[in-house]
């Protein structure tokens, strides 16, 4: 009786749509915005870090802005738990989520520290926390950066620059 209960529960927990999904746990880092929690990747809702190895340059000088992103996400679990809300699955099967350790937006505070973009492409939730950043030129806005996403694809526009 108790394999058929837990049969049920099991099945039940595959029916759960991606959006409906909350995990709890230690997370580690992959980049500025996707972590690894429990095996599961999980892509930060509603912004765009640069990537791991993409450069940025301030005083005419380039800087890992890719590896400081990552770093400042790290910074931010520093081995507590991290609870990740699913709002969708992205086309690589990551979930898409946001993400808090106890009270604190992940995301929302990456942006706020200038270490990633609002993605408007897909939410508009942290558009004023960026417009914060850029004036007080915290992060990535103390200079310039290619916008991560034409980062990851070399042929875009070079006008994709702040």
């Amino acid at each position: 009786m108790i394999h058929v209960v837990f049969l049920a529960a099991f099945l039940a927990l595959l029916a759960v749509p991606a959006d409906a999904m909350s995990l709890t746990g230690p997370a580690r880092v992959i980049d500025g915005d996707t972590l690894d929690l429990g095996g599961r990747r999980i892509r930060l809702a509603g912004i765009d870090a640069p990537e791991l190895d993409q450069s940025c340059r301030n005083d005419g000088r380039a800087w890992p802005c890719g590896r400081w992103a990552g770093e400042q996400l790290a910074a931010r679990i520093a081995g507590r738990d991290v609870t990740c809300v699913a709002t969708g699955e992205d086309r690589y099967g990551r979930l898409i989520a946001i993400c808090r350790t106890g009270r604190r937006d992940l995301g929302r505070s990456l942006v706020q520290a200038g270490a990633a973009l609002a993605y408007r492409r897909y939410s508009m939730d942290y558009v004023r926390d960026e417009a914060e950043a850029a004036q007080d030129r915290r992060g990535v806005w103390t200079g310039e950066m290619r916008q991560p996403e034409a980062h990851r694809h070399p042929t875009a526009d070079a006008a994709d620059r702040h």
